[in-house]
């Protein structure tokens, strides 16, 4: 007789990326949809693409949600799940995705550019986590997965703002995962050179052909990342996983 197929590792578990209907977002919430994972998602003002990725995610077989929500106010996070539990009535796992990135020399950073960096970076990873953490312990507990960068591990002189949001998220995630055990595992992706075009720039060709493995990174390899910690043995909390071609080793 035929061997049945294993069931998918995260079916009947409902996930929640933020961020999700772009680039590296779609990329883990489509992952973790063909893991089994049912998915809801938040964008801020990506709505054709949020009602695409709702369309692929149906057509994987699962059920998705989308929610328009600005994360860094906490009554928009509260909002956002509130919508979230009335269509699935549980949450299993939060991938946070959101983010901000850009270049600025450090003496030209102004206070606005500071400050929404870390709201982004920073400030909404933490209003998601603190605000998911009754769903998940209602669940017997789950898992939290923050997206930090090798950004957080190294020095960029023209990412000052958002090398330190980054390595405020990293330690964040270790704090978290010491106050948040045993039921809640906490743990991160820190993603090196990521490109979602074949055309560089010439600051990416440099980040290329400075990293051992000699290829930028895809979304495909971060959200592959993400499921492996989304899936793996549950003895493992409080660490990142550097998904980075070994740049972060030079």
């Amino acid at each position: 007789m035929p061997v049945p197929s294993p069931a998918p590792p995260l079916r009947g578990q409902v996930a929640l990326v933020t961020g999700g209907a772009r680039r590296i977002g779609r990329a883990i919430a489509l992952e973790l949809a063909r893991a089994g994972a049912d998915i809801a998602f938040t964008y801020r003002s990506a709505e054709s693409e949020a009602l695409a990725l709702e369309q692929d995610l149906l057509r994987l077989g699962v059920r998705a949600a989308g929610v328009r929500a600005d994360l860094t106010h906490a009554g928009a996070v509260a909002a956002a799940l509130a919508a979230f539990h009335a269509v699935f009535g549980r949450l299993d796992l939060v991938v946070n995705n959101i983010g901000r990135y850009e270049a600025v020399d450090f003496e030209h950073i102004s206070d606005v550019q500071w400050d929404d960096m870390l709201a982004a970076n920073l400030t909404a990873p933490f209003l998601v986590s603190r605000a998911a953490i009754p769903r998940l312990r209602a669940v017997g507990g789950g898992r939290i997965i923050n997206l930090t960068s090798v950004g957080a591990l190294r020095a960029f002189p023209t990412h000052a703002h958002y090398s330190a949001s980054k390595a405020g998220l990293s330690h964040l995630t270790r704090a978290m995962a010491r106050a948040l055990a045993p039921a809640i595992q906490v743990n991160a992706v820190a993603p090196g050179l990521i490109v979602f075009s074949s055309e560089l720039s010439p600051w990416e060709q440099k980040m290329r052909d400075r990293t051992p493995l000699q290829r930028a990174g895809t979304p495909d390899d971060v959200a592959q990342a993400v499921r492996f910690l989304a899936t793996c043995n549950p003895f493992l909390t409080g660490q990142t996983l550097v998904v980075d071609g070994g740049l972060s080793l030079l």
